[in-house]
């Protein structure tokens, strides 16, 4: 049987022309938003030729697919930082925890909410955003099983995932009226996320005994 090729990552001078492209269209996204975003703006900033940018990323779309893993990246990453297990009293602890995580990416990274928060209207880049939100959510599902006994959820709805996206539509508002996720939004988004978890999650979960 003929094996499949192996997925080759990017080189390093090519890893750090992409970065170096992202970067420029980070900064371009969060001063001027999606509509000016351009392959020539983006290759003026990244002080590269237009070309260079075309040989990684053959459109807008496909450069703004890019950010979104970028930014969904960090996301993964705030997930997997350490816990405090014995400070948990219960699972809405640790959601209020990984929300207000998740919250200060936003609240650091206007691309971001440019990317995810913002009416841009672009197909590519909302399919995208909601394949990284299964994945975000499979991790937070793992995440609370791991400090909590979870009881058997449902499985044709990815439950995390929802309440994730619950959350960003209050985040999204807050953003489209004040530019940004205003203490006041911040509160109500956990509280949407944590409502819809307690649909299927008890007010009361067993916390699990973890080895020191």
């Amino acid at each position: 049987m003929t094996r499949p090729a192996p997925i080759r990552k990017p080189r390093a001078r090519s890893q750090a022309r992409i970065d170096s492209i992202l970067d420029a269209a980070r900064t371009l996204l969060a001063a001027e938003g999606v509509a000016s975003l351009s392959i020539y703006s983006v290759a003026e900033r990244a002080e590269i030729p237009p070309s260079s940018v075309y040989h990684f990323f053959a459109s807008v779309p496909a450069l703004l697919e890019g950010l979104t893993a970028d930014v969904h990246a960090a996301f993964r990453a705030c997930l997997q930082e350490p816990i405090d297990h014995d400070a948990l009293r219960d699972w809405r602890d640790l959601s209020r925890l990984v929300e207000q995580r998740m919250l200060d990416i936003y609240d650091e990274d206007a691309a971001a909410r440019q990317l995810i928060l913002a009416q841009h209207g672009l197909t590519e880049v909302t399919q995208a955003d909601r394949q990284h939100d299964l994945e975000l959510g499979d991790l937070m599902h793992t995440l609370f099983d791991h400090h909590f006994e979870l009881p058997r959820l449902p499985m044709d709805v990815d439950v995390f995932a929802l309440a994730m996206e619950l959350g960003d539509r209050v985040y999204a508002r807050s953003v489209q009226q004040h530019g940004q996720i205003t203490p006041r939004m911040a509160e109500e988004g956990m509280r949407v996320f944590d409502a819809y978890l307690g649909l299927y999650l008890p007010p009361y979960l067993p916390k699990r005994a973890l080895s020191a």
